[in-house]
Protein backbone atom coordinates (compact mmCIF):
# COMPACT_ATOMS: atom_id res chain seq x y z
CA UNK A 1 0.00 0.00 0.00
CA UNK A 2 0.63 3.77 -0.75
CA UNK A 3 0.28 4.60 3.12
CA UNK A 4 2.54 4.36 5.50
CA UNK A 5 1.94 5.89 9.37
CA UNK A 6 4.27 6.25 12.14
CA UNK A 7 3.06 7.45 15.67
CA UNK A 8 4.47 10.33 18.11
CA UNK A 9 7.45 9.19 20.42
CA UNK A 10 6.48 11.88 22.54
CA UNK A 11 3.49 14.61 23.34
CA UNK A 12 2.45 17.13 25.93
CA UNK A 13 0.46 19.96 26.50
CA UNK A 14 1.75 23.23 27.69
CA UNK A 15 -0.89 25.42 30.16
CA UNK A 16 -0.75 29.28 30.60
CA UNK A 17 -2.49 29.03 33.96
CA UNK A 18 -0.38 25.95 35.66
CA UNK A 19 2.96 27.52 33.72
CA UNK A 20 5.24 24.56 35.50
CA UNK A 21 2.98 21.75 35.27
CA UNK A 22 3.66 19.08 33.00
CA UNK A 23 1.31 16.78 31.09
CA UNK A 24 3.61 14.34 29.44
CA UNK A 25 1.40 10.93 30.28
CA UNK A 26 -2.28 12.78 29.87
CA UNK A 27 -4.14 10.66 26.99
CA UNK A 28 -5.53 14.16 25.90
CA UNK A 29 -3.79 16.86 24.17
CA UNK A 30 -5.41 20.20 24.67
CA UNK A 31 -5.69 23.41 22.27
CA UNK A 32 -7.65 26.22 23.85
CA UNK A 33 -8.53 29.70 25.15
CA UNK A 34 -10.78 29.88 28.19
CA UNK A 35 -11.59 32.87 30.45
CA UNK A 36 -10.97 32.73 34.21
CA UNK A 37 -13.55 33.60 36.68
CA UNK A 38 -11.25 36.85 37.29
CA UNK A 39 -11.73 37.36 33.80
CA UNK A 40 -8.10 37.05 32.13
CA UNK A 41 -7.76 34.15 29.14
CA UNK A 42 -6.02 31.08 30.01
CA UNK A 43 -4.46 29.22 26.58
CA UNK A 44 -3.50 25.61 26.13
CA UNK A 45 -1.17 24.56 23.24
CA UNK A 46 0.37 21.12 22.65
CA UNK A 47 3.57 19.75 21.22
CA UNK A 48 4.41 16.54 19.70
CA UNK A 49 7.43 14.65 18.12
CA UNK A 50 8.04 11.73 15.80
CA UNK A 51 11.51 9.92 15.15
CA UNK A 52 13.75 11.16 13.01
CA UNK A 53 15.68 8.01 12.23
CA UNK A 54 12.19 6.38 11.59
CA UNK A 55 11.32 9.31 8.82
CA UNK A 56 14.90 8.72 7.15
CA UNK A 57 14.17 5.06 7.08
CA UNK A 58 10.36 5.79 5.61
CA UNK A 59 11.91 8.28 2.83
CA UNK A 60 15.19 6.58 1.80
CA UNK A 61 13.84 2.64 1.98
CA UNK A 62 9.93 2.22 2.13
CA UNK A 63 8.52 5.01 -0.67
CA UNK A 64 8.77 3.71 -3.92
CA UNK A 65 7.12 6.70 -5.78
CA UNK A 66 7.32 10.87 -6.23
CA UNK A 67 6.63 13.21 -5.65
CA UNK A 68 5.04 11.95 -2.28
CA UNK A 69 2.83 13.73 0.87
CA UNK A 70 3.09 13.66 4.25
CA UNK A 71 0.39 14.62 6.51
CA UNK A 72 0.04 14.83 10.41
CA UNK A 73 -3.62 13.41 11.49
CA UNK A 74 -4.37 14.43 15.04
CA UNK A 75 -8.42 12.94 16.31
CA UNK A 76 -10.32 14.69 18.12
CA UNK A 77 -12.00 13.48 21.54
CA UNK A 78 -14.34 16.48 22.82
CA UNK A 79 -14.85 20.38 21.15
CA UNK A 80 -16.62 22.92 23.26
CA UNK A 81 -17.53 26.49 23.16
CA UNK A 82 -16.67 26.94 18.90
CA UNK A 83 -19.44 29.33 17.82
CA UNK A 84 -17.39 30.99 15.37
CA UNK A 85 -15.21 29.43 12.75
CA UNK A 86 -12.25 28.94 14.88
CA UNK A 87 -8.10 27.94 13.15
CA UNK A 88 -5.91 26.09 14.32
CA UNK A 89 -2.06 26.16 13.00
CA UNK A 90 0.79 23.54 13.30
CA UNK A 91 4.07 25.48 13.62
CA UNK A 92 7.70 24.02 13.98
CA UNK A 93 9.09 23.60 17.56
CA UNK A 94 12.37 25.15 17.66
CA UNK A 95 13.70 23.55 20.76
CA UNK A 96 14.81 20.60 22.30
CA UNK A 97 11.73 19.27 25.28
CA UNK A 98 10.94 16.69 27.60
CA UNK A 99 8.23 14.42 27.50
CA UNK A 100 8.08 14.58 31.15
CA UNK A 101 5.72 12.20 33.55
CA UNK A 102 2.96 13.83 34.63
CA UNK A 103 -1.11 14.37 33.96
CA UNK A 104 -3.63 17.39 34.46
CA UNK A 105 -3.74 18.67 37.96
CA UNK A 106 -1.39 15.86 39.60
CA UNK A 107 -0.96 16.66 42.75
CA UNK A 108 1.38 17.45 43.91
CA UNK A 109 2.61 19.07 40.60
CA UNK A 110 4.23 16.92 38.62
CA UNK A 111 6.84 18.80 36.89
CA UNK A 112 9.94 16.47 35.28
CA UNK A 113 8.98 17.72 31.97
CA UNK A 114 8.16 20.55 29.67
CA UNK A 115 5.76 23.31 30.71
CA UNK A 116 4.68 26.78 29.72
CA UNK A 117 7.76 28.49 30.78
CA UNK A 118 10.51 25.36 30.73
CA UNK A 119 11.35 23.18 28.13
CA UNK A 120 13.07 20.40 30.52
CA UNK A 121 12.65 19.94 34.01
CA UNK A 122 11.38 22.40 36.02
CA UNK A 123 13.82 25.06 37.36
CA UNK A 124 16.18 24.48 34.62
CA UNK A 125 16.85 27.30 31.27
CA UNK A 126 13.09 29.11 30.09
CA UNK A 127 12.09 28.28 26.37
CA UNK A 128 14.22 30.69 24.38
CA UNK A 129 11.97 33.77 23.44
CA UNK A 130 13.75 34.38 20.06
CA UNK A 131 16.69 33.27 18.05
CA UNK A 132 17.46 31.31 15.27
CA UNK A 133 18.83 27.78 14.09
CA UNK A 134 20.37 27.11 10.68
CA UNK A 135 19.95 30.51 9.89
CA UNK A 136 15.76 30.53 10.20
CA UNK A 137 14.23 32.71 13.08
CA UNK A 138 12.02 31.44 15.69
CA UNK A 139 9.57 33.48 18.48
CA UNK A 140 7.21 32.52 21.49
CA UNK A 141 5.04 34.35 22.89
CA UNK A 142 7.18 37.48 24.72
CA UNK A 143 4.26 39.51 26.91
CA UNK A 144 4.24 38.70 30.60
CA UNK A 145 3.59 36.85 32.67
CA UNK A 146 2.42 34.59 29.53
CA UNK A 147 6.23 34.35 27.81
CA UNK A 148 7.33 31.02 26.58
CA UNK A 149 5.00 28.47 25.43
CA UNK A 150 7.03 26.73 23.37
CA UNK A 151 8.76 28.60 20.22
CA UNK A 152 8.66 28.18 16.75
CA UNK A 153 9.82 29.16 13.33
CA UNK A 154 8.60 32.44 11.57
CA UNK A 155 8.96 30.93 8.18
CA UNK A 156 5.31 31.11 6.31
CA UNK A 157 6.72 27.43 4.98
CA UNK A 158 6.77 26.51 8.16
CA UNK A 159 3.19 27.06 9.34
CA UNK A 160 0.54 25.16 7.89
CA UNK A 161 -3.46 26.23 9.19
CA UNK A 162 -6.80 24.26 9.31
CA UNK A 163 -9.80 26.02 9.93
CA UNK A 164 -13.56 24.53 11.23
CA UNK A 165 -16.54 25.52 11.28
CA UNK A 166 -19.30 25.01 13.81
CA UNK A 167 -20.70 21.78 12.40
CA UNK A 168 -17.54 20.33 11.16
CA UNK A 169 -15.66 17.62 11.84
CA UNK A 170 -12.83 18.56 13.72
CA UNK A 171 -10.27 16.14 13.41
CA UNK A 172 -6.83 17.93 12.18
CA UNK A 173 -5.43 16.41 9.09
CA UNK A 174 -2.88 19.05 7.20
CA UNK A 175 0.37 18.58 4.62
CA UNK A 176 3.56 19.04 6.91
CA UNK A 177 5.44 17.77 4.17
CA UNK A 178 7.68 20.95 3.67
CA UNK A 179 8.82 20.81 7.16
CA UNK A 180 8.96 16.67 7.49
CA UNK A 181 11.18 17.27 4.40
CA UNK A 182 13.34 19.93 6.13
CA UNK A 183 13.86 17.28 9.21
CA UNK A 184 14.95 14.58 6.63
CA UNK A 185 17.22 16.98 5.04
CA UNK A 186 19.01 18.54 7.97
CA UNK A 187 17.79 21.87 7.22
CA UNK A 188 16.29 22.30 10.74
CA UNK A 189 16.47 20.20 13.56
CA UNK A 190 13.41 17.88 14.31
CA UNK A 191 11.81 18.98 17.77
CA UNK A 192 8.58 18.51 16.92
CA UNK A 193 5.17 20.36 16.08
CA UNK A 194 3.68 22.98 18.50
CA UNK A 195 -0.27 22.68 17.88
CA UNK A 196 -2.28 26.32 18.67
CA UNK A 197 -5.01 28.45 18.17
CA UNK A 198 -4.10 31.58 15.75
CA UNK A 199 -2.46 34.43 17.06
CA UNK A 200 -6.16 36.42 17.06
CA UNK A 201 -7.70 33.79 19.14
CA UNK A 202 -5.31 33.03 21.53
CA UNK A 203 -5.75 35.54 25.11
CA UNK A 204 -8.90 36.89 23.75
CA UNK A 205 -10.79 38.08 26.17
CA UNK A 206 -14.38 37.64 24.31
CA UNK A 207 -16.35 35.56 26.84
CA UNK A 208 -18.33 34.53 24.00
CA UNK A 209 -16.08 32.75 21.95
CA UNK A 210 -13.96 30.12 24.08
CA UNK A 211 -12.76 27.15 21.77
CA UNK A 212 -11.84 24.14 23.67
CA UNK A 213 -10.06 21.32 21.14
CA UNK A 214 -9.21 18.55 23.15
CA UNK A 215 -7.37 15.13 21.10
CA UNK A 216 -6.18 12.03 21.65
CA UNK A 217 -2.79 11.95 22.56
CA UNK A 218 -0.34 8.82 21.69
CA UNK A 219 -0.71 7.84 25.61
CA UNK A 220 -4.59 7.09 24.68
CA UNK A 221 -5.89 3.95 25.09
CA UNK A 222 -8.06 4.06 21.65
CA UNK A 223 -7.57 3.45 18.18
CA UNK A 224 -6.72 7.08 17.79
CA UNK A 225 -3.33 8.19 18.51
CA UNK A 226 -2.03 11.00 16.30
CA UNK A 227 0.08 9.57 13.08
CA UNK A 228 2.30 11.11 10.55
CA UNK A 229 1.27 9.59 7.71
CA UNK A 230 3.32 8.98 4.50
CA UNK A 231 1.06 8.45 1.24
CA UNK A 232 3.12 7.92 -2.73
CA UNK A 233 1.76 6.47 -5.63
CA UNK A 234 3.06 3.27 -6.19
CA UNK A 235 0.48 1.88 -8.70
CA UNK A 236 1.94 -0.44 -11.49
CA UNK A 237 0.14 -2.58 -13.98
CA UNK A 238 0.47 -4.42 -17.05
CA UNK A 239 -3.13 -4.02 -18.84
CA UNK A 240 -2.39 -2.27 -21.66
CA UNK A 241 -2.72 -2.88 -24.75
CA UNK A 242 -4.00 -6.30 -26.16
CA UNK A 243 -3.97 -7.21 -22.38
CA UNK A 244 -7.40 -5.55 -21.41
CA UNK A 245 -9.15 -8.07 -23.07
CA UNK A 246 -8.17 -9.63 -19.59
CA UNK A 247 -10.63 -7.18 -18.16
CA UNK A 248 -13.84 -8.39 -16.20
CA UNK A 249 -16.78 -6.72 -18.07
CA UNK A 250 -19.51 -8.01 -15.69
CA UNK A 251 -20.39 -6.57 -12.37
CA UNK A 252 -21.68 -10.22 -11.67
CA UNK A 253 -18.27 -11.24 -9.97
CA UNK A 254 -16.74 -13.12 -7.49
CA UNK A 255 -14.01 -12.28 -5.79
CA UNK A 256 -11.79 -13.74 -3.46
CA UNK A 257 -8.25 -12.48 -1.42
CA UNK A 258 -5.49 -14.61 -1.55
CA UNK A 259 -1.83 -14.69 -0.16
CA UNK A 260 -3.99 -13.57 3.64
CA UNK A 261 -2.68 -15.55 6.77
CA UNK A 262 -4.87 -13.42 8.10
CA UNK A 263 -2.34 -12.88 11.33
CA UNK A 264 0.21 -10.36 10.90
CA UNK A 265 2.55 -8.71 13.00
CA UNK A 266 3.43 -5.09 13.42
CA UNK A 267 6.80 -5.44 11.34
CA UNK A 268 5.55 -7.25 8.16
CA UNK A 269 4.27 -6.21 4.82
CA UNK A 270 2.09 -7.90 3.29
CA UNK A 271 0.72 -7.93 -1.02
CA UNK A 272 -2.33 -9.25 -0.97
CA UNK A 273 -4.06 -10.86 -4.52
CA UNK A 274 -7.46 -10.54 -5.83
CA UNK A 275 -8.93 -13.00 -7.24
CA UNK A 276 -11.94 -12.80 -9.31
CA UNK A 277 -14.21 -14.39 -12.29
CA UNK A 278 -17.51 -14.05 -13.39
CA UNK A 279 -21.14 -15.40 -11.81
CA UNK A 280 -22.49 -16.27 -14.97
CA UNK A 281 -19.71 -17.06 -17.37
CA UNK A 282 -20.61 -17.56 -20.87
CA UNK A 283 -21.22 -21.07 -22.79
CA UNK A 284 -17.90 -21.22 -25.00
CA UNK A 285 -16.07 -24.54 -26.07
CA UNK A 286 -12.67 -24.89 -24.54
CA UNK A 287 -9.99 -27.72 -23.27
CA UNK A 288 -9.30 -26.18 -20.37
CA UNK A 289 -11.06 -25.15 -17.04
CA UNK A 290 -12.61 -22.01 -17.56
CA UNK A 291 -11.35 -20.67 -14.10
CA UNK A 292 -7.55 -20.65 -15.51
CA UNK A 293 -8.30 -18.14 -17.07
CA UNK A 294 -6.91 -15.12 -15.45
CA UNK A 295 -9.06 -12.26 -14.83
CA UNK A 296 -8.71 -8.46 -13.72
CA UNK A 297 -10.50 -5.87 -12.34
CA UNK A 298 -10.69 -2.39 -14.34
CA UNK A 299 -7.83 0.20 -13.35
CA UNK A 300 -10.41 2.04 -11.73
CA UNK A 301 -10.52 -0.01 -8.64
CA UNK A 302 -9.25 1.13 -4.93
CA UNK A 303 -9.01 -0.86 -1.85
CA UNK A 304 -9.71 0.79 1.79
CA UNK A 305 -9.10 -0.68 5.48
CA UNK A 306 -11.39 -0.56 8.18
CA UNK A 307 -11.27 -1.17 11.86
CA UNK A 308 -13.37 -3.60 12.17
CA UNK A 309 -15.22 -2.91 16.13
CA UNK A 310 -15.34 0.68 15.18
CA UNK A 311 -16.36 0.24 11.65
CA UNK A 312 -13.70 3.25 10.73
CA UNK A 313 -11.83 4.00 8.01
CA UNK A 314 -8.21 3.46 8.72
CA UNK A 315 -7.08 3.81 5.18
CA UNK A 316 -9.94 4.62 2.81
CA UNK A 317 -10.55 4.65 -0.62
CA UNK A 318 -7.92 7.31 -2.53
CA UNK A 319 -7.57 7.88 -6.59
CA UNK A 320 -4.55 8.66 -5.73
CA UNK A 321 -2.88 6.25 -3.18
CA UNK A 322 -4.92 3.20 -3.18
CA UNK A 323 -5.15 2.52 -6.56
CA UNK A 324 -4.96 -1.75 -7.05
CA UNK A 325 -2.07 -2.43 -9.36
CA UNK A 326 -2.10 -6.06 -11.57
CA UNK A 327 0.80 -8.40 -12.51
CA UNK A 328 1.19 -11.39 -14.38
CA UNK A 329 -0.22 -12.90 -11.31
CA UNK A 330 -3.55 -10.82 -10.89
CA UNK A 331 -4.40 -7.75 -9.01
CA UNK A 332 -2.64 -7.01 -5.80
CA UNK A 333 -1.76 -4.32 -3.07
CA UNK A 334 0.31 -4.24 -0.53
CA UNK A 335 -0.34 -3.06 3.26
CA UNK A 336 2.30 -1.84 5.94
CA UNK A 337 0.99 -3.32 9.31
CA UNK A 338 3.32 -1.22 11.10
CA UNK A 339 0.73 1.74 10.86
CA UNK A 340 -2.14 -0.64 12.26
CA UNK A 341 -3.34 -0.81 15.82
CA UNK A 342 -1.63 -3.80 17.30
CA UNK A 343 -4.33 -6.59 18.82
CA UNK A 344 -7.32 -5.72 16.40
CA UNK A 345 -9.05 -6.84 13.43
CA UNK A 346 -9.60 -5.46 10.48
CA UNK A 347 -11.70 -5.40 7.45
CA UNK A 348 -10.47 -4.85 3.40
CA UNK A 349 -12.95 -3.31 1.17
CA UNK A 350 -12.55 -3.77 -2.66
CA UNK A 351 -14.01 -0.71 -4.99
CA UNK A 352 -14.11 -0.83 -8.50
CA UNK A 353 -16.21 0.60 -11.22
CA UNK A 354 -17.67 -1.66 -14.37
CA UNK A 355 -19.60 -0.43 -17.03
CA UNK A 356 -20.54 3.08 -15.12
CA UNK A 357 -21.49 0.99 -12.22
CA UNK A 358 -19.48 1.37 -9.06
CA UNK A 359 -19.83 -1.48 -6.55
CA UNK A 360 -18.13 -1.99 -3.08
CA UNK A 361 -17.15 -5.58 -2.22
CA UNK A 362 -16.84 -6.34 1.33
CA UNK A 363 -17.17 -9.93 1.54
CA UNK A 364 -14.99 -10.96 5.30
CA UNK A 365 -11.99 -10.04 4.28
CA UNK A 366 -10.27 -9.88 7.27
CA UNK A 367 -7.24 -10.03 9.36
CA UNK A 368 -5.23 -8.80 12.52
CA UNK A 369 -2.37 -7.23 13.53
CA UNK A 370 -1.02 -9.04 16.49
CA UNK A 371 2.03 -8.05 19.28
Amino acid sequence: MAVYKIFPTKDTTLYSNYPLINTGLDAICETSNTIGIDGSPKVARFITQFNTEEIQDIINSKISGDPYKIYFKNFIATAQGINADTSIEILTLAQQWNNGTGKYLDSPQTKDGASWTFPSISGSSSWSISGSNNGYFYTSSFSSPNAGGGNWYTGSNFRVTESFGLRDIKDIELDVSYIVNSWYSSSIPNYGFIVKLTGSQEFSTNENIQPIFKYYSVDTNTIYPPTLEFRWRDYSTILTGSATSSIINTSDLKMSLSENPEVFYPESTNRFYINISPLYPPRIYQTSSLYTNLKYLPTSSYYAIKDLDTNEFVINFDNQYTQISSDVNGNYFDVYMSGLEPERYYSILIKTNINGSTKIFDDNYYFKVIN
